[in-house]
Order: C-alpha cells, then structure tokens, then sequence
C-alpha cells in the first residue's frame, strides 16, 4: 500500500557513475539483492550516517573509508550486519575486500552498506560470489534495477532525476532510496544514494549534503525509529563540462538548491510508501520562536500514534493534535495565540475549538489522501515542515511478520 502513483522515473545517465546489480541470495532468490556502483577516478564523495548507538557495521566501515577517496559503493539488502559484534566488522571487511578483488581496486576505497534483519550474520560467501555478475553488469543505465534491489518491506523503487544548466553546461543529478518503516532519521531503515556529474570539491560537497539532509530526510517520520544503518551518499563525478563548483561560485546555490529539492522529493516518496500507509500528511509549523522548536511540535504531532491511527480512520479527533502540541516542550506558550488548520479548514483558534468549525468541514479533509495539518504558534517567524504517514492495521501487520 502506498500513497499516490508513484511509477518509477525514466533516470538519465550520469557521466562517470556505473552501477550494476545481482542476487546473491541474502534472504530470497527471486530478485536482486546486491548493488555495486562505480565512480569515476577523479570522482568526490560526500556522506551522513545514522547517530544510533548501536550503529552497524558497515556505517563503521564506510565511515572509516571516507578518508580514502571512495570509488565503490557495495549495498546489500536481506541482512542490516547490525547487531554482530566483531564478526559483523569483519564480515562488512570481507565484503570490501571482495569488491577490491573484483574490480582491482583497493578496499579501503569500498563503502559498503547493508540493510534487513538485524543481529543476523552477514554471509559474505554468498555476497563475494555474487560480485563479479553484478560487475560484468556495470552500466550507466541501470538506476532501476539497483533501486529494486535494495528494497526490503519497500512497495515501489523510488528514484528522482533532474537535470540543471550552468553557464549552458548541463549537469545530472540523479537520487534513488529505500526506506518505509524504522524511519525517522537522524543524521529510517533507509538508504539514499544520489549521484551528480559535477565538479566540485568534497568539503564543499560535504556542506552541501548535511544541508540538503537536514531539510529532507531529517524532517521525515514513518514510526519515530531511527535505524541502525541510516545513510545517505552524495557521489559527484566531475565529468560534466560544466566549470567547477566553488563555494564563491555563482553556480554554488543553484547546484545547492537542486540537490536539496531532489532531496526533498526523495524523501517524499519514502513517507508515501510508509508501511501500510493510506495518507500523507504535512505538519506545517509557523510563527515558532525558532527552527528547532517548529521542527520539535512537528515531529511531536509525527510521532503520536493516537494521531496517526485518528488520521488513518479519517475521525477529525483534533484534540489529539492539541495535546500533541501541547507536550511539545514549548516554554510558557500562549494557548490563545494558537491556531490549528486542518488544510483551509481552522479547527482550533483563542485557546478552543474555532467558533466556524464544524465537523464536516473536518471531515471533509480528512477523508482525502494528503492533507496539511498547519499549526501556527503566535510566537515568531520560524517556519518549518515534517512529512509523516497514518498507522493503519497493516503497519502493525509488517511488522509482527517482518522475520517469518
């Protein structure tokens, strides 16, 4: 179940990145769970990573190999290699060097990323074997294929592609993900990987992304749980004939702003494709004293399951977004300047229920499939937006049944 039509885009090529795909195996036979993608040498590599904990093995490694100039990227589904100690270092070890092996590179060089089962141990046979099919394969066509593979509880692949100009120079940007439960990220079980070929330096690149993620895919929320393996990668390959892309670039923000809205749509699609999710709703947070107090009575009305199942049986139950609101942390809040919108429709203003609200009205927006929840707090100019999804009968089923 999922949220709107989201047929895969037809992805364009991007100059000096290749991906191939195979199945190794992992968990199923059926289809593809491996993906390998190749960057160009002169290639630059930007990264963010879940803040979990117990991160998994993999993030460790990939983390470590980012001061190595990554050129492979080897991304496993059926098996997260969290939770596995010191076997599951050296096993996501093997793993790159296995790559290594095949395309004659050096290990240090491979950032790999796992996701499925945790507390499983990786089988790095059956990943090592399944390697040079997904080399022989290496394309720069295949963005389809490598966003079904990594798919897990995922209906759909998702993918965003986008093409900008500088200086009558085009450049590609292309983003694929997956992700649609344990997501709420925090740098979901989720995984973006996005590619550019443009030049630029990878500490301006690395700037570019921690934006991009921190209005994107950290104001997403399926179910509050932030995962083990959350990442995101951001490859550019620097084989456009665009110039390069300096920080006192006029070029800088117009490259800024599309990987941020190629972002943005990514992460979209990962909250239209929430486990078992029949809505999307957008938490509009305005007039908060600052970013992080709007993104916190967001997040808060995000996460409540009293809100969430209200919203999945279309009951325009707006006392639960009140009191969302109201154990969002926010210090001596005026109740009277608080005004709550369901879309066009004012349920809440002067400390109660709006004199012009009606329950049909209510019940009007709700039944539709993407609705605005606006709160406008009365007290400042801070505006921000948090994407979440309803919990219906079979978010709660994927889950019970997520290992059998």
């Amino acid at each position: 179940m999922a949220v709107g039509q989201n047929e895969f885009p037809k992805m364009l090529q991007v100059s000096g990145i290749t991906l191939g795909t195979a199945c190794a195996g992992i968990k199923q036979t059926i289809k593809d769970d491996i993906v390998l993608i190749a960057m160009a040498e002169q290639s630059t590599c930007a990264a963010v990573f879940t803040r979990n904990a117990f991160c998994a093995a993999p993030v460790h490694v990939a983390k470590a190999n980012m001061t190595h100039q990554p050129r492979w990227l080897l991304i496993n589904s059926g098996n997260a290699n969290a939770g596995t100690g010191k076997q599951g270092m050296d096993d996501a070890q093997l793993s790159c060097a296995g790559v290594a092996e095949v395309v004659g590179g050096q290990a240090q060089q491979v950032l790999p990323f796992s996701t499925g089962v945790i507390g499983q141990p990786l089988p790095v046979a059956k990943i090592t074997a399944a390697l040079p099919a997904a080399f022989a394969q290496l394309s720069a066509g295949l963005w389809d294929k490598a966003a079904r593979a990594i798919m897990t509880t995922d209906t759909f692949p998702k993918g965003v592609s986008k093409v900008i100009t500088l200086d009558g120079h085009s450049i590609t940007i292309n983003g694929i993900a997956k992700g649609a439960g344990m997501i709420q990220p925090d740098m979901a079980t989720m995984l973006a990987f996005i590619a550019t070929d443009a030049k630029i330096a990878q500490p301006l690149l690395q700037s570019c992304l921690a934006a991009a993620v921190e209005q994107s895919f950290n104001r997403i929320t399926v179910d509050g749980d932030t995962s083990t393996n959350d990442a995101c990668v951001l490859m550019a390959s620097g084989c456009a004939s665009a110039p390069e892309i300096t920080a006192d670039s006029e070029y800088y923000q117009i490259f800024a702003d599309a990987i941020m809205a190629v972002c943005k749509q990514v992460a979209e699609l990962i909250i239209r494709d929430g486990e078992g999710a029949t809505k999307l709703m957008r938490i509009v947070v305005e007039q908060a004293k600052t970013d992080e107090e709007a993104v916190r009575v967001g997040k808060t009305i995000a996460h409540s399951p009293l809100v969430k199942t209200a919203f999945f049986a279309s009951d325009p139950n707006w006392g639960r977004i009140l009191a969302a609101v109201g154990r969002a942390g926010v210090d001596n809040m005026v109740l009277e300047d608080v005004q709550l919108f369901l879309d066009d429709v004012c349920i809440v203003r002067n400390g109660g229920c709006a004199d012009d609200y009606t329950e049909s009205a209510g019940q009007r927006v709700m039944k539709q499939e993407e609705i605005t929840i606006t709160v406008k707090l009365g007290r400042g100019q801070a505006v921000q937006e948090v994407l979440t999804c309803d919990f219906s009968y079979d978010y709660v089923k994927i889950n019970a049944e997520y290992r059998t």
